[in-house]
């Protein structure tokens, strides 16, 4: 695992990250941040010996320009990155069939954080995102995960289409998710162990990828617009694979 020093900003996210044990070097609140709010804060860096800095909320806004940081901004190691072994590792452990989310070049952030947020609530064993126009683990998207940054692994490769044969490798079938495919999700056997392959915002899967793919889904379209947020598609397609694994888990203990 590695990672850079950044800043993670918000209550929240700060909040969740002393809770997971995260590596914090020291946190600075505003001091004009109301005291009830930040308590909480301050009482759990206390519990864990880590320096909280009272500073003005011109500092905090320097730290991070573009983040709404509600007064509390932490000075932490860069989320850190995992190794795709360890994404599988992770499944073995639960004794459950892999299951791993890859995003081919989602570029926002906020997709990202909210692709992080759905994968928890779903039993994600980890998500894959390229090193290359890709979002990586910016404060934003550990504030639009709300929390869920701490609980989901992630992975950053060099080469996305290598990765997918190394999961192939592994055992895993590569469903990618794209609009003009013939084969609808809900008529597919998901169950098994599956690595499910979004496309970036505006221009879907790319062809190396798509090329490489076991299969193709299509989410149904009735509407007149024919695409879906790359969050939403994500959500759509996991929770699927969540109904057709309890229910095969119901029929097995039947």
């Amino acid at each position: 695992m590695k990672g850079d020093e950044e800043y993670l900003a918000g209550k929240h996210p700060v909040l969740e990250a002393l809770k997971a044990g995260r590596a914090i070097n020291k946190i600075f609140v505003s001091s004009q941040a109301q005291r009830h709010l930040v308590q909480p804060i301050m009482e759990e860096a206390k519990a864990r010996g880590i320096v909280v800095q009272q500073v003005d909320k011109p500092k905090l806004d320097r730290l991070v320009p573009d983040v709404q940081h509600q007064g509390v901004v932490a000075q932490v190691a860069a989320a850190a990155y995992y190794e795709v072994d360890e994404l599988l590792a992770r499944a073995a452990e639960r004794g459950e069939p892999p299951l791993i989310v890859l995003l081919d070049e989602v570029e926002d952030p906020h997709n990202l954080g909210s692709i992080l947020r759905t994968a928890d609530c779903t039993g994600v064993h980890g998500v894959i995102v390229p090193k290359r126009r890709s979002a990586g683990l910016t404060p934003v998207v550990a504030k639009t995960s709300a929390g869920a940054v701490e609980y989901v692994p992630v992975a950053r490769v060099a080469n996305l289409t290598q990765t997918m044969e190394k999961l192939k490798e592994a055992g895993l079938w590569i469903a990618g998710a794209d609009v003009g495919a013939k084969q609808g999700f809900y008529e597919t056997n998901l169950t098994g162990p599956l690595a499910i392959v979004i496309g970036n915002e505006g221009q879907g899967l790319s062809r190396l990828v798509k090329e490489r793919c076991d299969f193709i889904l299509s989410l149904p379209m009735v509407g007149k617009i024919n695409s879906l947020n790359a969050s939403v598609a994500t959500g759509v397609i996991l929770y699927e694979v969540v109904r057709q694994r309890q229910a095969k888990s119901a029929k097995g203990n039947g």
